[in-house]
């Protein structure tokens, strides 16, 4: 096991992990102090409508209603993550409880579960999101559950990967020896082995949900009581010319955001598999 200072030492040689992480932080209180940084609803017209970046008492500018492009910004920023971290959570519930028990039972378990994986997958993501979330009615609660339905069987698949593979170990075999439960050997002695890759492929999925949740509020199927990055885009899509601003800053943030989280993947990946990780950084 890696030391807290040896992996942080090995995470701060990617000087783009260290960058992602600093920009997530600013997103992150960003997210936390929204409410406190622009008190007002972000769907109130707190002023003129068009008015361009850096105007008085618009410092993004407003939008086709007078608007404020920062506080949709700020709040928006809260219900990215929020999707995105709940989304993921119960993806990997999903996808590594199925991975361990096809990985750890093997034969016809093993079948079983992969044939239902494979179901899922036959099916491209993003349309499968649409639909679901379609049929659920828009919320936030669909739209975490869209996502998640979605994004579980790379997780399975991962998990039961790994499960293979340590399940001969001596230690596990040792486990067995002594009279462990099955669910002790899971819990405790092969599921804590296999994290690194798990905690790597998660910190990606995160940013591929807060894609998802932009990509489908772009689409007019996000929470219509949350304001979000991708409503911001798609409702300025009609006045790009006359309102650049409108679509490029909530663009700028989703850009910003799922690039970070994809930079802190990397960074993971090299501080937590050492024998991947790439020298003079």
């Amino acid at each position: 096991m890696k030391t807290s200072s040896g992996f942080w030492a090995a995470y701060a040689r990617n000087k783009g992990a260290v960058f992602g992480l600093l920009i997530v932080a600013v997103v992150i209180v960003l997210a936390l102090f929204s409410g406190v940084l622009f008190p007002e609803s972000p769907w109130e017209m707190v002023n003129a409508p068009f008015l361009p970046p850096m105007s008085d008492g618009a410092l993004l500018g407003t939008d086709t209603l007078g608007r404020d492009i920062a506080a949709g910004i700020a709040h928006g920023a809260r219900m990215s993550l929020w999707i995105g971290l709940v989304s993921t959570g119960v993806a990997l519930l999903i996808g590594v409880s199925l991975g361990a028990l096809a990985g750890f039972f093997g034969g016809v378990v093993d079948d079983a579960i992969m044939r239902f994986t494979e179901l899922f997958q036959t099916i491209p993501n993003f349309v499968l999101a649409v639909v679901l979330v379609a049929i659920f009615t828009p919320s936030s609660t669909s739209i975490v559950a869209a996502i998640a339905i979605v994004s579980w069987p790379p997780l399975a698949r991962l998990a039961r990967g790994e499960f293979l593979s340590l399940r001969s170990r001596e230690f596990v075999q040792a486990a067995i020896t002594t009279g462990q439960s099955n669910l002790t050997i899971i819990v405790r002695q092969i599921l804590p082995n296999s994290l690194s890759p798990i905690i790597v492929s998660a910190s990606l999925m995160v940013a591929t949900a807060i894609l998802l949740e932009s990509s489908l509020s772009f689409l007019g199927l996000g929470d219509p009581n949350q304001m979000s990055w991708g409503y911001m885009v798609g409702a300025a899509r009609t006045v790009i010319r006359q309102a650049w601003w409108m679509s490029f800053f909530p663009g700028l943030a989703i850009l910003l955001t799922v690039l970070s989280l994809n930079l802190i993947g990397e960074g993971l990946n090299d501080a937590l598999n050492p024998k991947l990780a790439r020298k003079g950084r």
